[in-house]
């Protein structure tokens, strides 16, 4: 049993490059020894030669010539069929249908003439070689690292977060060249903006020597991607602070806003869609959806402004400007993003619940007795989820990322604010740790969205179990 689990886990693994290099990384002790025994045993296979034999001999007695006329039959009529003519297109596509075609016959051939010869690969010698009691043991002891990944591979889940953590890597790598690129070949001068216009040559040649913009753009972007892989992306130009702890410094206090406004959208949001999904075209239902509306037009600088006018100036019941470690500082920012959050999400539970309860499974539910309340919230809410957890999630990445205008009005200290502060310099450092978090956490969030889909629909739980 533990033979067949681990040979079927190292094709599976070892057919996909994302896995595989990781996996050889892992058993390089293992896997090494096993690559000399391949090419050794591959030196004596007379597969390929013979494939080689045959189709020469397919050559030379005009097969070849007769395939080729057939399938350019084939392909002259489907191009002029569809108005796609050209010698060059005809060409290319004859060629690679024949390559296919051939190299199907000579296969077919051998298989006829010399059924005993097999092609030789890597990946069949090793899963080969696996069922060998003795060579198990010894993956065992020298590739014990490759083994853990192996049953780590076989979990879905842990294979599914693995794959888009991995194309989550290449997300950050890109947006990092992508945003330094353009930072570089921007036309603004940090060090003018940083001494002012009156500085000597020297004292700016000194700066950029200090901060190194006086290197390369080939040597930057790479320390630059240093820098984000270990951590550690440099000091910021204005202050002289470490970017990452003051990035850490600031993480809290975003992370607050964003669980607060959070809060007050789907309290709002869910229960408003719901009722104006039961009662279409009722005055419930013009009404959920005019407030939606004015919700989504209203400008969020304009909103907060107005709330710091009356709650604050007016009436004095709340502090106009941003205390940190107390609760109430966050009711006003909460109630601003939350309510431009919740049009949407509300809208969005209003057309997925529309969707939703017209369905088979919902008439069959209420025949079988269920009360209203269960319908509503076991069948028809639970199937209208996805959607308005689609939207949640990406507008909660997105304020996990900053939100650079209710910042700014209520003076919040978070990190949206402090990004658009220091792209005005540019502050490089900070604006480029500033965007690739921005990449990680809603790559993040999008990545716990489709894990949550798993549980919300079992469609989808029996996709990643089979991906």
């Amino acid at each position: 049993m533990l033979i067949r689990f681990v040979k079927a886990n190292f094709l599976k693994t070892f057919s996909k490059p994302s896995t595989r290099i990781f996996l050889l990384a892992f058993g390089i002790l293992f896997f090494l020894p096993m690559g000399f025994f391949y090419l050794l045993k591959r030196r004596g296979n007379a597969y390929k030669s013979q494939m080689q034999g045959i189709r020469r001999r397919l050559e030379e007695n005009g097969e070849k010539a007769s395939l080729e006329a057939e399938i350019r039959g084939h392909v002259e009529k489907k191009l002029a069929f569809f108005g796609k003519g050209g010698r060059r297109n005809a060409e290319s596509e004859i060629a690679k249908i024949l390559e296919v075609r051939l190299d199907e016959h000579v296969k077919q051939l051998l298989a006829e003439e010399a059924p005993e010869q097999k092609d030789v690969s890597y990946r069949g010698v090793v899963a080969e070689s696996l069922e060998n009691p003795a060579i198990l043991l010894l993956f065992i002891i020298s590739g014990f690292p490759a083994l853990l990944f192996l049953l780590l591979m076989s979990n879905p889940y842990v294979k599914y977060i693995y794959e888009r953590l991995i194309m989550m890597v290449f997300v950050v790598f890109g947006v990092t060249f992508l945003v330094f690129t353009i930072l570089y070949i921007s036309p603004m001068d940090a060090s003018y903006n940083m001494l002012g216009e009156n500085a000597t040559q020297e004292r700016r040649d000194q700066f950029n020597a200090t901060y190194g913009l006086d290197k390369p753009y080939i040597q930057q972007l790479v320390n630059t991607f240093k820098g984000i892989v270990t951590l550690n992306p440099g000091i910021s130009y204005q202050g002289g602070e470490k970017v990452i702890a003051k990035l850490m410094n600031k993480f809290p206090i975003t992370l607050q806003l964003a669980f607060s406004c959070l809060l007050v959208s789907v309290l709002i949001a869910v229960p408003s869609g719901v009722l104006s999904a039961l009662k279409p075209n009722s005055i419930l239902d013009y009404a959920v959806m005019l407030i939606a509306l004015i919700g989504l037009s209203i400008p969020v600088f304009w909103f907060g402004l107005i709330l710091i006018l009356n709650l604050s100036i007016h009436h004095h019941i709340l502090r106009a400007t941003f205390e940190p470690g107390s609760w109430k500082a966050y009711i006003m920012p909460a109630i601003v993003l939350g309510t431009s959050l919740a049009a949407s999400v509300a809208r969005t539970t209003r057309s997925s619940m529309l969707e939703v309860i017209n369905q088979d499974y919902i008439v069959t539910a209420k025949a079988k007795g269920l009360s209203r309340t269960r319908v509503i919230l076991r069948h028809a809410l639970g199937n209208a989820l996805i959607p308005i957890v689609t939207l949640v999630g990406m507008q909660f990445g997105i304020m996990l990322g900053g939100t650079a205008v209710t910042e700014m009005v209520f003076n919040i200290p978070g990190i949206g604010s402090w990004l658009v502060e220091k792209q005005f310099i540019p502050d490089a450092p900070v604006v480029v740790s500033g965007v690739v978090y921005i990449a990680i956490v809603i790559s993040l969030m999008n990545l716990f969205v489709d894990i949550l889909y798993a549980f919300l629909d079992p469609r989808i739980k029996a996709r990643i179990k089979g991906y």
